[in-house]
């Protein structure tokens, strides 16, 4: 297996990234040849203050090295040190059709009715996902649920180019298939955490409210506050789990304290069953504070730390490009391009 996935550096990197990534992250490079991204090309699909951008950048290497990548066994590096990317995108934009982009609801839900005003990069970014993934001929892409009809789409583009360019892609590779389909594995703790106001809406760094997201920069008492203050209904704690599904912020609790401790929603439901909101709230407290604290403590000691993430980033690049520039050469040969 070879696996790829990243990370925007949008800032606030939050519990919904550790627990529907990173924590996955970590597990697969024991394993597997992985290369791991801070997707900086995508982050400035929205207007970015060029100062934070920065700094987040080096907040996302912070965190995956805080949570438990190491940079000898995994390939960390942001996106717009490699040009391959940004090439390869170009190139596949040609195989690509509108169609295809027309059916992505993520830009929809982010759009809204100001499509107009969006900027083209946020229509066909999913494009170079596409490029971020094929580049690597990455076999497994771990990704959120949200992120599933993206890994469809680099499928549907791998696909074509292979079928487009099979008689160059046999005459030139002596093989059948240039690229290879790859397939996305949402299997985090948690493969999508919610809001702490709004258990419809997916946890995210673009939020207003700082109050809907625990962040793993955050202290003890930020955490503690957050949870106190998420919203939850007034009914009381059933113990089946068939009984929370439309209890948006119950549900969405009980998966963070499971993703956390390690325990099925369905143990955790039956401790709480019967119990006040007060009991669960503060026993996941006391997890987050245990597990995301020294998290956030170690980021904060790295971020400052310029010359040592400066490095990392340096190495994983060139090591990406190793990998990414022999693939893009044959892609353009396969082309005609070269």
């Amino acid at each position: 297996m070879r696996v790829f996935s990243g990370i925007q550096p949008s800032g606030n990197l939050h519990l919904g990234n550790y627990l529907g990534a990173i924590v996955n992250f970590v597990e697969l490079q024991n394993k597997n040849q992985c290369i791991y991204c801070v997707v900086d090309l995508h982050s400035i699909t929205v207007w970015q203050d060029p100062e934070k951008l920065n700094r987040n950048i080096r907040e996302i290497t912070a965190g995956f090295i805080a949570s438990g990548l190491d940079p000898k066994k995994s390939i960390i590096f942001n996106q717009s040190s490699v040009q391959e990317h940004a090439e390869l995108s170009w190139l596949l934009n040609c195989v690509a059709r509108v169609g295809w982009l027309n059916r992505m609801t993520q830009f929809k839900e982010k759009a809204g009715k100001n499509k107009e005003k969006m900027s083209v990069g946020l229509y066909t970014y999913p494009i170079l996902m596409a490029a971020d993934i094929l580049a690597y001929k990455a076999t497994h892409v771990p990704v959120g649920e949200d992120q599933k009809q993206h890994i469809e789409l680099s499928r549907d583009i791998a696909q074509k180019f292979n079928i487009d360019f099979r008689d160059r892609i046999l005459k030139i590779t002596n093989k059948e298939e240039f690229f290879i389909l790859p397939e996305p594995q949402i299997t985090g703790p948690v493969t999508r955490v919610m809001s702490l106001r709004d258990g419809k809406k997916k946890m995210s760094s673009s939020e207003l409210s700082d109050m809907t997201r625990i962040n793993l920069l955050d202290t003890a008492d930020q955490i503690s506050s957050k949870i106190k203050k998420a919203k939850t209904d007034s009914a009381s704690i059933p113990d089946k789990m068939s009984e929370i599904e439309e209890r948006y912020e119950l549900m969405n609790l009980v998966s963070i304290y499971s993703g956390i401790s390690g325990r099925s929603k369905e143990d955790v439901l039956y401790d709480f069953s019967g119990k006040q909101f007060t009991h669960l709230k503060d026993s996941l407290t006391e997890l987050l504070v245990q597990k995301i604290c020294p998290i956030g403590n170690e980021m904060k000691k790295i971020i400052n730390e310029k010359e040592y993430i400066g490095s990392i980033l340096i190495d994983g690049a060139e090591k990406a490009r190793a990998i990414a520039q022999p693939v893009l050469e044959e892609t353009k040969k396969i082309i005609g391009l070269a």
